[in-house]
């Protein structure tokens, strides 16, 4: 079959039924794969209508209408690999006799690279694992906290964090309200507990502090999430923009491929403490990057680099914080004066479904290219220290 990854789910928790009743031998699965029709169509069976106008089985369409071809890589030979490490909850374990539900969440803005020849590339993020579609999601609605009705125009995303080994808050899975300010994550493995975090910029170009409702349970309909309007200065986001390099050794230093997401990071305080945590980037945000050439690097790069840019577009505010309970809950009004944000980017080797890089494999950035403290603020750019990685593969 040939899916659509940004149409509108046939119920509340899922887009499109893979298959059921698969007959399986008892035991422990380690891997799931998703086989693709190769864009030449190949030998294999190919799906009896194609949406892609001619531009082979796989394909993006922009917001113009035009469509283009989805490059593959080996995926049209070995599939799209789901290893060990993207199934929540550990390996799938099947009994004899036994009904196993699984959820596979595709996270198509994540997976989608355009190259430097104006071409796309498939880059999969998918995670999977076993659930129960009926209690386990995570909805909810987001309101203006003023008049307490949905944002008009403009774009609400909604993320569901968790804290990863470095004790941040990484993005889980992602999605776009809805016009009426609805939201809907399910299914969710089970037992699972998440951060909301939440950013808008209404039809206005008016941008909303980041919200965070913390320790979020699977099976929750949190109602209403209270988002503030920057006043003031504060009207528009904040623009960073900076460059990533990759080599693969240090003397001489020679040019790495590597794929890397950058992300915009905000530290909020909850009951339990501090905890840094992952803000959504908006608008036209290119945080996912395919550092393949040398060309327009900055002079400040090192020797012989590949590298590319990003663009992270976020608040220029504190956030709004909240940790949830069952019955009312209270955000807390967003701190004023500075605006401090960390940069942070994670290196992967190219088409490795996550496999990291490098020597570092995860660094962070905490000041502009001056030395000064990485604060955000609207209007220019602003540029934080360049991010290099060494001894990539």
């Amino acid at each position: 079959m040939q899916i659509d990854l940004f149409a509108a789910g046939s119920n509340t928790c899922l887009l499109t039924m893979l298959g059921s009743n698969t007959a399986l031998p008892a035991g422990s699965y380690q891997q799931i794969r998703l086989l693709l029709v190769a864009n030449s169509g190949g030998s294999g069976p190919a799906p009896s209508t194609n949406n892609c106008n001619g531009q082979g089985f796989n394909c993006v369409v922009l917001h113009d209408g035009t469509i283009h071809q989805l490059d593959l890589s080996s995926q049209a030979n070995t599939g799209l690999k789901i290893p060990p490490g993207q199934i929540v909850g550990g390996p799938i374990s099947v009994g004899a006799g036994q009904d196993v539900d699984l959820n596979i969440d595709f996270n198509a803005c994540a997976s989608i690279i355009q190259e430097g020849n104006g071409q796309y590339r498939l880059k999969p993020v998918l995670t999977a694992g076993q659930v129960s579609t009926n209690t386990t999601g995570i909805s909810g609605k987001i309101v203006d906290s003023v008049t307490k009705a949905p944002i008009v125009g403009g774009t609400v995303i909604v993320a569901l964090e968790r804290q990863d080994n470095t004790g941040t808050d990484t993005i889980f899975m992602q999605a776009a309200a809805d016009s009426s300010g609805n939201f809907n994550f399910c299914p969710l493995p089970s037992g699972a507990v998440f951060d909301v975090v939440v950013v808008a910029i209404n039809g206005a170009g008016v941008a909303y502090n980041a919200t965070v409702e913390a320790g979020v349970p699977g099976g929750t309909n949190v109602g209403n999430i209270l988002l503030f309007a920057e006043t003031g200065s504060l009207l528009g986001p904040a623009t960073f923009q900076g460059f990533v390099t990759a080599t693969s050794g240090t003397s001489p230093a020679t040019p790495a491929t590597i794929d890397a997401l950058v992300s915009a990071i905000q530290t909020v305080t909850l009951s339990s403490g501090s905890r840094p945590v992952t803000i959504p980037a908006e608008g036209n945000s290119v945080a996912n990057l395919n550092i393949a050439a040398k060309t327009s690097c900055p002079v400040s790069a090192p020797a012989n680099t590949n590298c590319a840019q990003y663009t992270l577009i976020e608040p220029a505010s504190n956030p709004s914080v909240a940790t949830f309970s069952t019955g009312t809950v209270t955000f807390s009004t967003p701190a004023t004066g500075s605006v401090p944000f960390s940069i942070r980017a994670d290196a992967f080797v190219p088409l490795s479904g996550g496999t990291a890089d490098c020597t570092t494999p995860s660094m962070t950035k905490t000041q502009d290219s001056l030395g000064n403290p990485l604060n955000a603020a609207p209007g220019a750019p602003i540029t934080p220290r360049e991010i290099d990685f060494l001894g990539c593969s």
